[in-house]
């Protein structure tokens, strides 16, 4: 029979194998912004067609990064909820799952409950809904914007931030909405909603980052949100952080050793990021070992000490 001291360490062994994916699903729940109607519901039955809608919406975010649906059936109605939720581009529908789940509660926390219309951001993923009726504002009305307080020192920033940001409308184009890359250590991530058309798509994130440039100036972080796409953007002036080991930047950026290229990472950086964490949580994982297994010998010594020693 194991020791119960085999038992704890085949635990300690369990938790370090699954950390590093609990930890970076973690990271993608965090709240970017809330934005709350005035109004609240008059109708008790428009609270129960928002909890059916919430159902429906994260019934769906395991098999797909974006669904819309209205809750209600008529659309005439001021009871009717419409909705929609989006996850970031490179997610696996495991990660949107993780991420969408916590939308509802999120926003019935940081929100009136009984809100007309609400939308919330996490890093990962946002949800927005609505009553039908409910005045929407323009695919590119500014939301929310976050200019990095560190400012860019020495020459040739604006230049590397311009080309880096070029990227992203052309990267949008391809038809999934949705581009990542970077340029000279200037990485960027762009997306839009998920119906938005090819042509509609670009000038949004075109707008998006015309704005970044004006409010974030030499700022070497910045992210923008508009109605219905953001852009984000962070320069690494001393180095970009894991380059060459398939580390990823912030917003998930990629940040492996190429720095043009686009698409939400490649399978090589991929295969590099999971090689990464694999021999990072196993070398964290034979330190924490040493550790204990010093700890059981001093433990077996005091033990025989108390028990063949007499008293002290």
């Amino acid at each position: 029979m194991a020791s119960s001291a085999s038992h704890f360490l085949l635990h300690i062994l369990f938790l370090f194998l699954h950390f590093p994916s609990s930890f970076a699903a973690a990271g993608l729940t965090n709240l970017v912004y809330k934005g709350c109607a005035n109004q609240n519901f008059q109708d008790p039955i428009a609270s129960e067609n928002l909890k059916t809608l919430f159902t429906a919406l994260v019934s769906q975010s395991s098999t797909t990064n974006f669904y819309k649906a209205t809750s209600g059936g008529n659309e005439q109605s001021t009871t009717s909820i419409t909705g929609l939720y989006q996850c970031r581009g490179d997610l696996s529908n495991t990660d949107c799952n993780s991420c969408v789940i916590k939308l509802p509660n999120t926003i019935q926390k940081v929100c009136d409950r009984d809100t007309i219309a609400a939308r919330v951001q996490l890093v990962g993923c946002y949800m927005r809904y609505e009553v039908i009726g409910f005045q929407q504002v323009p695919a590119t009305e500014l939301l929310y914007k976050q200019c990095g307080s560190h400012r860019a020192g020495g020459s040739g920033f604006s230049e590397r931030l311009e080309a880096a940001l070029s990227l992203i409308p052309k990267g949008v184009s391809n038809g999934k909405g949705y581009y990542a890359g970077g340029y000279q250590s200037v990485y960027v991530l762009g997306q839009c909603e998920g119906d938005l058309g090819g042509g509609d798509c670009v000038n949004c994130v075109k707008k998006a980052v015309e704005i970044g440039k004006t409010e974030c100036q030499s700022s070497i972080s910045g992210r923008i949100f508009l109605q219905q796409c953001y852009i984000s953007y962070t320069y690494y002036p001393d180095g970009v952080p894991g380059a060459g080991d398939g580390g990823v930047g912030v917003g998930g950026v990629e940040t492996g050793a190429t720095e043009t290229g686009g698409g939400g990472g490649g399978g090589r950086n991929n295969a590099e990021k999971t090689v990464a964490i694999v021999f990072g949580g196993l070398a964290g994982l034979g330190l924490v070992v040493a550790f204990l297994l010093v700890l059981k010998s001093a433990f077996k010594k005091k033990k025989e000490h108390y028990s063949y020693g007499g008293d002290h």
